[in-house]
C-alpha cells in the first residue's frame, strides 16, 4: 500500500469530536486540583462512607453538647420510674393530628410475680416541647443554665426515649454522656498511639542497625505481654479512691502504650523497600535532611495505608475500652461510658426484663461500622492508583 492510499484511508476515518466545554472543563480541574481535593472527590463517590462521615460527624456534635442535648442529667434517678420502656413520640391523638407528644405512664404491679408493669395513660397528653428548662448545668463547663433541647412540662413525668435503667435513670442522656468518654477514649488512645508507632516504625525502617534490633525486640516483649491478666492485674491494684478522670486518663495511655505495636511493624516494612527507590536516593544525593526525606517523599507514598489503619484502629479502642468497662478491669461509676452502661446488661433476667439496656452495645456497633465504611473509603480515596 502506498503512502498516498495510507494517507487517502486515515482522512476517510472519522474524526474525534471535540469535548464538550463542561467535560472540558471537569478535566481541566482534574488536572488543576490539589491532592487532598483530589481525595475528597474520590471520597465522594463511596456513598457508604459519606452517609458514615455524616453520621460520626451527628454523634460527635450530639456527645460535646450532650448537656443541652439530653432532657436529664446522666445521675439524676428515680426510683418510681425503674426499667421504664422507651416513651414512643406521637403526632396522632383520637384521629386528629397533634404536635409531637408522649403518653403519660401508669405504673401498676403484677400481684403474682410482683412484677411492675407500666401502660400508657391515653386520656392525657404530654406535649413535647424544645429549650425547656430543666436541671442545672454548665453548657461545655463554662456557663450555667437550665435549658434543655427538648422536655415535657410535666415534672411528674419522665420522656424516656430509650427507657430507664434499673435506678430510673434515664438511658438516652447517659448515652450522649457516655459517647463522650468512649469516643474520647478511642480518639486520644489512637493519637497517642498512631504518633508512637509512626515514628519507632520510620526510624527503625530507616536507619536499621542497632536501632532497628533494639525497636523490635521491644515490640516483640509488648505483643507477648498477655492483656487479661495485665488488666486483671491493674484493676486490683488500682485504689477506688482514684480520682475517675485520672483512671480515665491512665486506661487511655494504656490502650495506647499496647496498641502502636502493629503500625510500627508495618511502617518499618515500608521504609525498608521505600529507602532503595530511585526519588529517595535522588532526594538524599540532592542534599535532603532526612528529616525532608522522611516527611516530604517517604511517608506520602504510605498515605492510603496510614489513613486507612488510623480510622480502623480508632473501633479497636473503642472496642477495647468496652470490653474492659464491661468487664469490670476498666472505667467505673461514676464515670459514664457505653461499657460502663453495658454493665446493666450483664444479667439475662434484666436483659429479658429490659431489653433497651443494650442501647449501648448496638451504639458501639453503629460506630464501629462506620469507622471502618470510612477508612474503606479514604484507602480508596487516597490510592495514588485510583481513578
Amino acid at each position: 500500500m502506498t503512502d498516498i492510499q495510507t494517507f487517502d484511508r486515515l482522512s476517510a476515518l472519522p474524526a474525534t469530536p471535540p469535548l464538550a466545554p463542561k467535560e472540558a472543563a471537569r478535566d481541566e480541574n482534574v488536572y488543576t486540583a490539589k491532592p487532598w481535593t483530589l481525595i475528597w472527590w474520590r471520597f465522594r463517590k463511596h456513598k457508604l462512607a459519606v452517609v458514615s462521615l455524616g453520621f460520626m460527624i451527628t454523634l460527635t456534635l450530639l456527645a460535646i453538647f450532650a448537656d443541652f442535648m439530653s432532657p436529664y442529667l446522666p445521675g439524676t434517678f428515680n426510683k418510681l420510674n425503674t426499667f421504664a420502656p422507651p416513651s414512643v413520640v406521637r403526632v396522632i391523638h383520637d384521629g386528629q393530628l397533634q404536635r409531637p407528644f408522649i403518653y403519660p405512664m401508669k405504673r401498676t404491679r403484677d400481684m403474682e410475680t410482683a412484677r411492675v408493669i407500666y401502660q400508657e395513660d391515653r386520656t392525657k397528653v404530654l406535649p413535647v416541647r424544645f429549650f425547656v428548662e430543666g436541671e442545672t448545668y454548665n453548657l461545655l463547663g463554662l456557663v450555667e443554665t437550665k435549658t434543655h433541647f427538648f422536655g415535657v412540662d410535666d415534672r411528674r413525668q419522665q420522656i424516656n426515649l430509650l427507657g430507664t435503667d434499673s435506678l430510673g435513670r434515664d438511658l438516652f442522656s447517659r448515652l450522649l454522656y457516655g459517647a463522650r468518654v468512649t469516643l474520647s477514649a478511642g480518639l486520644v488512645g489512637v493519637a497517642f498511639s498512631f504518633v508512637l508507632g509512626l515514628a519507632l516504625g520510620a526510624v527503625s525502617g530507616y536507619y536499621g542497625g542497632w536501632l532497628d534490633s533494639g525497636i523490635q525486640r521491644l515490640m516483640e516483649f509488648i505483643r507477648s505481654i498477655p492483656t487479661i491478666p495485665l488488666w486483671m492485674g491493674l484493676a486490683a491494684a488500682l485504689p477506688i479512691a482514684w480520682d475517675p478522670l485520672f483512671v480515665y486518663v491512665l486506661i487511655t495511655v494504656i490502650l495506647s502504650l499496647i496498641g502502636w505495636t502493629h503500625l510500627a511493624r508495618v511502617v518499618r516494612g515500608r521504609f525498608f523497600s521505600l529507602k532503595t527507590e530511585d526519588y529517595v536516593l535522588a532526594a538524599r544525593l540532592s542534599g535532603a535532611s532526612e528529616y525532608r526525606i522522611v516527611t516530604k517523599h517517604m511517608l506520602p507514598a504510605m498515605t492510603s495505608y496510614i489513613i486507612a489503619s488510623l480510622t480502623l484502629a480508632v473501633p479497636e479502642m473503642i472496642l477495647g475500652e468496652t470490653a474492659l468497662s464491661f468487664l469490670g478491669l476498666g472505667l467505673r461509676p461514676p464515670v459514664v461510658s457505653w461499657g460502663v452502661l453495658l454493665q446493666d446488661a450483664q444479667n439475662l433476667r434484666s436483659i429479658s426484663l429490659a431489653p433497651w439496656l443494650l442501647a449501648p452495645g448496638v451504639a458501639v456497633v453503629l460506630v464501629v461500622l462506620a469507622f471502618n465504611f470510612i477508612g474503606d473509603g479514604l484507602r480508596d480515596a487516597a490510592d495514588p492508583y485510583g481513578q
